[in-house]
């Protein structure tokens, strides 16, 4: 199975071509300083080049849903949508902030995945990685900082996973930050976290297609594929045109 997988969440976009059983054919990043209109077909088509594949060879493809960029979450979205109409192939979504978790995959720690959400907020989530994959420990928000610093103690129960997991409360542990996000409020969170917060190096900050593409031939495998026409961006919260267009 081919998978051609686009990740459009951030500035820093991406394209990744994967198969089941080859791995990794093909993958590639763009900080789009202009937009992602403008470039993501002509790297889709470079990319398909590059590998010797078309369109055609393509079994499904894969679209980072979101959170994230709203403009980038729509181009990104309505070109999935394009190839999918084009080619009859069928459409996986896979969540932004847990296809960016899978840059710790195995990681003994719980991982929290940040992005730049505006208004002095950021779109997050907490995994902890389970036997063959991560769980959700707080599912993605969109919100302050330090109100999501906060949340952590809330998961200081012995019934909670992590604690099932014998690894202690989150109040005790040490927990990766990573994502745009953790950079931008990287003093905030050491001055609430202190010596528990991991810092993500830089390489592992940055959003994976690659990460989006196995992910999608996951759920393909299961069967989860998304209708096309009911198929939406996961914003979490309202754009400011919608906002402006209730005033």
């Amino acid at each position: 199975m081919k998978i051609l997988a686009i990740d459009t969440s951030t500035m820093l976009g991406g394209i990744a071509i994967t198969d089941d059983s080859l791995g990794l054919i093909a993958e590639v990043r763009l900080n789009v300083k202009s937009t992602h209109s403008e470039r993501l077909m002509t790297e889709i088509d470079h990319i398909l080049t590059q590998a010797g594949l078309t369109l055609s060879d393509m079994d499904v493809f894969a679209v980072a849903i979101g959170p994230g960029s709203f403009t980038g979450l729509r181009i990104g979205l309505s070109t999935v949508k394009g190839l999918s109409y084009a080619t009859g192939k069928p459409i996986v979504s896979v969540p932004t902030l847990e296809a960016l978790a899978w840059n710790f995959p195995y990681c003994n720690y719980p991982v929290c995945t940040m992005l730049d959400a505006r208004k002095k907020e950021v779109y997050a989530a907490l995994f902890l990685w389970d036997n063959n994959g991560f769980i959700r420990l707080i599912d993605e928000v969109a919100i302050n900082v330090l109100e999501l610093l906060k949340r952590f103690d809330e998961n200081n129960t012995p019934s909670h996973p992590v604690n099932k997991g014998g690894l202690g409360g989150l109040s005790h542990e040490r927990v990766i930050f990573t994502g745009e996000g953790a950079l931008l409020y990287r003093d905030k969170i050491i001055e609430g976290m202190g010596g528990k917060a991991i810092i993500a190096p830089y390489d592992k900050m940055i959003p994976s297609p690659a990460n989006v593409a196995s992910l999608g031939i996951k759920k393909a495998q299961e069967g989860k594929f998304s209708e096309p026409i009911s198929l939406v961006p996961f914003y979490i919260r309202r754009s400011e045109a919608e906002i402006k267009g209730d005033g």
